[in-house]
């Protein structure tokens, strides 16, 4: 099954996450499919460049059967930017 999740990268207590498109057998931050955005938690100044995703990749996938994480579903929800 596909899906679209979060992969954690950054040093310790500094997380940044890619968004990415992966096979669910697959760990964490294991090889993906394609990368489609990202989210900064640590940028506190300007709310907009904490999240970033590219719709018609996020459509793409969606049509195509991925599955959204939990995570992700709340974090597009949180910025309006797709859903």
């Amino acid at each position: 099954m596909i899906k679209i999740r979060l992969s954690r990268y950054g040093i310790k207590k500094k997380p940044f996450y890619h968004i990415t498109v992966a096979d669910s057998r697959r760990f964490r931050n294991a090889k993906f499919i394609e990368k489609i955005g990202y989210y900064n938690p640590l940028l506190k100044k300007n709310i907009s460049n904490n999240f970033f995703i590219k719709k018609k990749n996020f459509y793409f996938w969606i049509k195509n059967g991925a599955k959204i994480s939990k995570r992700v579903k709340f974090l597009v929800k949180k910025f309006n930017k797709v859903i």
